[in-house]
């Protein structure tokens, strides 16, 4: 569970200057029914309302996608953002002061103050580079710009610019008052054997990479012409205290607003920068780029913040290389959902729009191969099934890809698309197939096995109605004494020992508190807040339900411990000890016979 770092009187502060209703009629739009207001999830595609956000209690619930959250959680998930950035996105809105950190203040001081001067160092410097694009002398840099059918407004879109020579920049900077140690901690600048600083990305075509704060952080830089094989195409900034290519992704900036107006089933990511900046240009505003094919776990649950969904479109020559099939899994790992485009052997995105147009390639990305399709497909380029011997490593590893199919259906229309390429019969695959299921279920043979349906479902909910009902301030449940040792449920104990905290210090219980413990995709706080969305909790009917909830869950409690004193008696050996157990083991029983 997460926990906040800032003290509870700063965060009730926080909440209470920032109106969840108002700040979320900033990004969508809201209908006013009763006290409460409807929307559309701005988190999945509906077309009927199922997001409502609650003005008295200042939280947010969505019956289609689960959601639940105050205002913290909102900011987090509509501009993308961690928690500390999001409180203080909120702080500065509110013109609240953040807090001061209680350690170690003078390094954090520091670190900020470097980090500002290295910003200020790239952001003279993207307007430098853009200055010369259009100051005359990058007749070459335009002309590369033509080629590639980028228009006056995407390039300045992108902020892209251009670098002359190897002296300009340096110069710019020193001038500017920055000390020779900071250019070169900014990464814009190098210094060759005597010492002396040049432009690191000198004569080339610059595209800042900015992350979502809108800050540049980084740049790359696109060769006009190729002088050597030892030369490379493209060069980024080299890794600074601001630029760290595992945790960045090109064109967040963009994809957030694009986010914040758009629904966005899925982001498409690229490779490179000129792929993202061409797809953007031809209308597919959600695209990202690695910078790479070799995904990193921060990349993708930096890309998890905008979508569940990602379609990678590298290039046509993405053979699916053990390196490449390793950084597909690595966005699997992160419980997203892959799939890959193909695009014609040979081209990359760009290819594809210049060469056929905007409407081809959205078939491409309609047409996207599952991952697991995907694999199969990138074995049938590895081994040549015309031959015997192609054919049947062919199989053996379309094996063992097909075993990782949960989904019986899924398996069998994998096996047949096999069938069809080698002709190898059904009923053999399957045979192979089974010879290799003994293996998966070894793997999880030490797991639990549920023989019978769960008796404590009924248990649960009777816990849940009585949490929910104390909650959200229900008459009939305000004599009603939480006690913990009546709850199981870890979410369920947690939310007791709020409600008791408040109780007992005399504070208000607020529901907007518990999210910076759960989050806003906590299953089981989320059936709490459904009692109260569904107005489960109000009538005679739900008051009589909750009185029925109490002896379900002090009968449930009773008969485990009745249990376990049970088992204690018939392994104890002490008379004395056997006679105390056996008095306990009355008082419960008789206790029980009352419910």
């Amino acid at each position: 569970m997460a926990k906040n770092t800032f003290s509870p009187e700063f965060m009730e502060e926080l909440k209470a200057r920032n109106d969840l209703i108002e700040l979320a009629a900033g990004y969508f739009s809201l209908d006013k029914r009763g006290y409460d207001y409807w929307a559309c999830c701005p988190f999945h595609h509906e077309k009927t309302p199922s997001f409502v956000l609650h003005a008295n209690d200042q939280y947010y619930h969505c019956f289609g996608c689960g959601v639940s959250g105050n205002v913290v959680n909102l900011v987090m998930e509509m501009e993308s953002l961690p928690f500390p950035d999001a409180v203080k996105f909120l702080a500065d809105r509110a013109k609240l002061p953040m807090p001061e950190m209680n350690f170690d203040n003078e390094r954090i001081v520091e670190q900020k103050r470097k980090k500002d001067r290295l910003l200020k160092i790239m952001l003279i410097s993207a307007r430098f580079y853009l200055k010369n694009l259009y100051g005359g002398r990058a007749d070459a840099h335009l002309e590369y710009i033509a080629n590639r059918g980028l228009s006056v407004g995407t390039v300045k879109k992108f902020g892209m610019g251009a670098s002359l020579d190897f002296d300009s920049l340096p110069k710019l900077l020193l001038d500017e008052g920055f000390t020779k140690e900071e250019i070169l901690e900014s990464g814009v600048c190098s210094v060759n054997s005597s010492g002396k600083l040049f432009d690191a990305q000198a004569n080339r075509l610059i595209i800042p990479i900015i992350n979502s704060f809108d800050e540049v952080i980084a740049f790359g830089g696109r060769i006009l012409h190729k002088k050597g094989d030892r030369e490379a195409k493209y060069k980024n900034t080299r890794e600074t205290l601001l630029f760290n290519k595992r945790k960045c992704l090109y064109n967040l900036n963009l994809l957030k607003k694009y986010k914040q107006s758009n629904a966005l089933p899925y982001v498409i990511m690229v490779e490179g920068y000129m792929d993202a900046i061409s797809l953007y240009q031809a209308g597919f505003c959600n695209v990202v780029a690695s910078m790479g094919t070799s995904l990193t776990p921060e990349q993708a649950r930096l890309v998890k913040r905008y979508s569940e969904n990602v379609l990678i479109s590298y290039d046509g020559d993405f053979a699916g290389q053990n390196a490449d099939l390793r950084g597909l899994e690595i966005l699997k790992d992160e419980h997203i959902n892959v799939k890959v485009v193909l695009l014609p052997e040979g081209d990359d995105p760009d290819d594809v729009i210049r060469k056929y147009g905007a409407s081809e390639y959205q078939k491409l990305l309609d047409n996207a191969l599952p991952l697991v399709d995907y694999k199969l497909h990138s074995l049938e380029r590895k081994y040549d099934i015309n031959q015997t011997e192609g054919k049947r490593a062919y199989v053996q590893s379309a094996m063992s890809v097909i075993r990782e199919s949960a989904s019986a259906a899924e398996r069998e229309d994998l096996l047949k698309s096999v069938r069809d390429k080698t002709g190898i019969t059904y009923q053999s695959l399957s045979r192979d197939l089974e010879q290799l299921q003994p293996e998966q279920k070894t793997k999880s043979a030490s797991a639990p096995v549920r023989l019978t349906k769960d008796k404590s479902d009924g248990v649960k909910k009777a816990s849940r109605f009585l949490i929910g009902a104390v909650l959200f301030h229900q008459p009939y449940a305000e004599n009603y004494s939480l006690n913990e040792q009546d709850f199981t449920d870890e979410v369920h104990q947690t939310v007791v020992q709020y409600i008791r905290y408040c109780r007992e210090n005399g504070q208000k219980i607020r529901i907007t508190d518990l999210f910076e413990t759960f989050g806003e995709k906590c299953p089981e706080f989320n059936e709490i807040l459904d009692l109260n969305t569904e107005e489960r909790l109000l009538g005679e009917g739900a008051e009589r339900y909750f009185q029925d909830s109490v002896k379900t869950v002090a009968r449930f409690r009773l008969r485990q411990e009745i249990a376990a004193i049970t088992q204690q008696i018939s392994q104890e050996q002490d008379l004395s000890a056997r006679r105390t157990l056996t008095e306990r083991l009355t008082a419960l029983t008789k206790e029980l016979k009352k419910y």
